[in-house]
């Protein structure tokens, strides 16, 4: 049931007004310093509560959502691949689809790498692809394009670094007119007023996250971000008030971050560097002395820059990193992974099905998470892996030496 501003159910963390202390000089008002701490994955926990749940395997996490302005329902597991070109793939898509979760493909496959796909593998797997795009005139007229030559497409996802532009929230607006059934997801912002202002605009669900992602130099480069536990809440608050959805973009580090992110408020979290290093995502395994790695970078770095636009503009700087991701073999068992993780957690609070854990999630805040006596906390597989080709290839050299392969 919607609610009206005044009738919203408060989140347990959910913070008051903030306190703002402006700053007076003789010249007139100066900056604002708002005073209430604001809140990371990384400080608080989930506080555990009685539960009658026997086993996960009574968890459900399933979620089903009627959105506000296109008036679609989907129902499927809430876990979004980011729309970074190493991880929003057509090949993400396929694994992610038989466990209903969704990609957000990136946005750099063309016209015909999508008919291709569509015609052939994806074609079983729209109800859970959302087409990504930028805000320009030929983003738009590409997107027409794929929705036109692709009709099972029910979702895009329209992604800018600044959400709080006059230009993206122009551009909603149009998009709604334009495919009035077309579910839309957009953002990134960070605030409940532009949360609102979003869906008044015509979308339907908001990805909010500004500089938490792993490889995002967002608040190195401009001092611009908000802490994602607090951003989460305090958006979930306000979507959730008009009808709307929200994202949980950037920012977990391991599946106990998304099940926070999901008691936060989150309809929906979506994940890069969690599934980064894996077979499914672009680009090509490297070895180095004896080790594999796949390259990620953020898609505001400048690998992506000079990739995709020739190199980085005059008047910008890269506001992403490229790093070495130690190769993580295919990537189906990450996912069952972090939904375990999510049932686990649902145990924890007696939530049955995921749509209850926000309801029974009391955060606790902390100093400290975990226990780092042998290992710092990781979100790459501690399993080393070989790809197969690297094996057969080791086992062919072996041969060809006259070595025996079962001896090494």
């Amino acid at each position: 049931k919607n609610r009206g501003p005044s009738q919203r159910r408060c989140h347990p963390l959910a913070l008051r007004p903030p306190r703002r202390q402006r700053a007076v000089f003789a010249g007139g008002a100066m900056p604002i310093i708002e005073q209430e701490m604001k809140l990371d994955f990384k400080d608080v926990l989930i506080r555990p509560k009685r539960s009658s749940i026997s086993s996960r395997a009574q968890v459900s996490v399933e979620r089903t959502f009627t959105f506000p302005n296109s008036k679609q329902t989907w129902s499927g597991v809430p876990i979004i691949a980011a729309n970074m070109d190493t991880i929003g793939t057509f090949e993400v898509a396929e694994t992610l689809a038989r466990r209903k979760a969704i990609t957000a493909v990136h946005k750099h496959y063309t016209l015909e790498d999508w008919k291709t796909w569509a015609s052939g593998p994806g074609s079983e797997v729209l109800p859970y692809v959302a087409v990504s795009t930028g805000i320009l005139p030929r983003d738009m007229d590409k997107l027409d394009d794929i929705l036109k030559a692709i009709p099972g497409l029910k979702m895009i996802c329209i992604d800018v670094a600044n959400g709080y532009s006059e230009a993206f929230v122009q551009c909603i607006r149009d998009c709604r007119k334009r495919w009035p059934s077309t579910t839309i997801m957009a953002g990134n912002v960070v605030t409940r007023e532009m949360t609102e202002e979003l869906i008044f605009s015509g979308a339907d669900i908001i990805k909010v996250g500004i500089g938490p992602g792993s490889v995002c130099t967002t608040r190195k480069q401009t001092g611009v971000g908000y802490p994602q536990l607090s951003a989460v809440l305090e958006c979930a608050d306000a979507a959730h008030g008009l009808g709307g959805r929200i994202i949980s973009d950037g920012g977990c580090t391991c599946p106990g971050d998304v099940c926070k992110a999901f008691g936060a408020g989150a309809d929906f979290v979506m994940l890069g560097g969690m599934l980064a290093g894996h077979d499914e995502c672009g680009g090509e395994v490297v070895e180095e002395a004896g080790d594999f790695f796949k390259v990620f970078y953020g898609m505001s770095s400048d690998t992506a820059m000079k990739k995709h636009a020739g190199g980085v503009a005059e008047y910008r700087s890269s506001e992403g990193k490229t790093v070495k991701v130690p190769y993580r073999g295919p990537i189906d068992e990450t996912i069952r992974d972090i939904l375990g993780g999510v049932r686990s957690a649902c145990t924890y609070v007696g939530a049955g099905e995921l749509r209850e854990l926000s309801k029974r999630m009391t955060f606790v805040r902390v100093t400290q998470q975990l226990n780092t006596v042998f290992t710092e906390s990781t979100k790459v597989n501690p399993t080393k892996c070989v790809p197969p080709d690297a094996k057969r290839a080791r086992v062919d050299d072996a041969a060809e030496r006259g070595v025996d392969s079962s001896a090494q």
